[in-house]
């Protein structure tokens, strides 16, 4: 069985720590793990032998450094899409990868943005799945509702298989509060927890049938793509590919689907208010993750990134605190954040893409400050890693070393630098920055010019 996790997404409930560029999978939890990691790990103790990761092209070198930061042997590989074409098209370009080695080879196909536990029950449940898709179903998996969502899509149980598996009769949209209520008292319907398994021949099969024209955008696409690792789909034909989701383009007018009856605990994090459940509260209900001083404050939820939160006299508050944005609602309204991100789309402002730390394999960056014709980052290099071999045509760059060693090619000339030293590379030189100390290389990088942006950029070969 391989197990592909879908890796993106906007998140946009959780802002200001979700963003565009760091959508919800790179969260960090309280215990440290990311829901990306967790997803990855999650896919072995469920029994992947092989993972393939879809993600996009913003998205790539994040998540490669998630999975480096699990220390783990097993690696996965990589399909890149140029553009989002939604989940049907992405599964389909996971199942031919699949297929040219094993086409009746399972898929367990994960989002990258949910949290499941424990991961025992979660692999007894995809245990009778495989059993089930061996056969040519289907298989999804339903939670059993606890409240009347109106945020989920839900299932409609048919004629049991077996013990706690039965075929599906229908998929139900969204639907308001009177018929989710319906639907709870019922007993009869799961929500769609978005998890699947099924043979790569049988998903391929029945995507030619129900979404012909898809399947040969798709497949067209797939042959003209060239099969390195990282994969990077064709951009001019994958950008020809319907988009659609597996729900609507597949699943829902499928033959032989099952549906699994969850037994364990499942979240997307939809918002806030079901965020803050993972932090343990305080006698007055209170959760805090980060520095917070609290005074005559009550049920309210404070995280703080880099720096002291003070709170008096307010309860039922979801307060989120980063470099560069603020977040204060009240907890019954926090699903309503995507109307903040919605306004600030419409402005095209900043915070809804990127935040100003920038996570890459080989570290992170700082924008320390920032105007039309000067750029000042914080530049964190791991130990043994290197950033790119490159030269700007338009901008000239400047470091000083605050700590650690760096040793820096200067047109192939190498020259080592310490603590307090200092060097430059006009624009058009050619450089590249490696770390060969244990410890962190943290430097000072100043950026002039009269084009500043991440694409005056030339990568040249590696000197490394």
């Amino acid at each position: 069985m391989v197990g592909v996790i879908l890796s993106g997404g906007a998140g946009t409930r959780l802002w200001p720590v979700s963003r565009e560029l760091y959508p919800k999978p790179f969260m960090k939890l309280p215990d440290g793990q990311s829901l990306l990691q967790k997803t990855f790990l999650r896919a072995l103790r469920a029994g992947a032998n092989r993972l393939l990761t879809v993600t996009g092209k913003e998205y790539y070198f994040s998540t490669l450094g998630e999975y480096q930061a699990l220390e783990t042997t097993v690696q996965s590989s990589f399909i890149v899409e140029p553009q989002r074409r939604n989940t049907a098209p992405a599964i389909a370009m996971a199942a031919l990868w699949v297929a040219e080695q094993n086409p009746k080879e399972l898929m367990l196909v994960l989002p990258a943005d949910q949290l499941i536990s424990p991961d025992v029950a979660f692999a007894e449940a995809v245990e009778q799945a495989q059993r089930l898709a061996q056969q040519g179903y289907m298989v999804t998996f339903g939670i059993q509702p606890s409240y009347p969502a109106t945020s989920f899509g839900y299932i409609q149980r048919g004629e049991t298989l077996q013990e706690n598996a039965y075929k599906v009769s229908r998929f139900v949209e969204k639907p308001d509060k009177a018929t989710a209520e319906d639907y709870l008292k019922s007993g009869c319907y799961f929500w769609n927890a978005g998890i699947f398994c099924f043979r790569a021949d049988v998903y391929l099969q029945t995507l030619k049938q129900l979404q012909p024209h898809m399947y040969e955008a798709v497949l067209a696409c797939w042959q003209a793509t060239k099969k390195e690792d990282p994969i990077y789909l064709d951009a001019a034909l994958y950008k020809q590919v319907p988009s659609d989701s597996i729900d609507y383009a597949v699943m829902e007018k499928a033959q032989h689907v099952a549906v699994i009856a969850a037994g364990f605990d499942w979240s997307d994090l939809g918002s806030w208010d079901a965020a803050l459940q993972m932090v343990p509260p305080d006698a007055d209900g209170n959760r805090v993750l980060g520095e917070v001083v609290l005074l005559e404050t009550s049920n309210t939820f404070v995280q703080s990134e880099d720096r002291v939160v003070a709170v008096i006299g307010v309860s039922d508050l979801v307060i989120v605190d980063t470099r560069d944005a603020l977040l204060v609602a009240r907890r019954d309204k926090a699903q309503d954040v995507k109307k903040v991100v919605e306004k600030l789309t419409h402005i095209n402002h900043e915070t809804i893409r990127r935040h100003r730390t920038i996570r890459r394999p080989w570290g992170t960056y700082v924008t320390l400050e920032e105007a039309s014709s000067f750029k000042i980052r914080r530049v964190t290099v791991k130990p043994g890693h290197t950033l790119s071999h490159h030269l700007h045509h338009h901008r000239s760059e400047h470091w000083t070393v605050l700590k650690g060693t760096a040793q820096i090619w200067l047109n192939g000339q190498i020259q080592m630098l310490r603590s307090n030293e200092s060097i430059g590379a006009l624009a058009g030189v050619s450089h590249q920055i490696y770390n060969p100390g244990l410890l962190d290389l943290v430097l000072i990088e100043v950026q002039t010019g009269e084009y500043l942006g991440e694409d005056d950029v030339k990568l040249l070969d590696s000197l490394v």
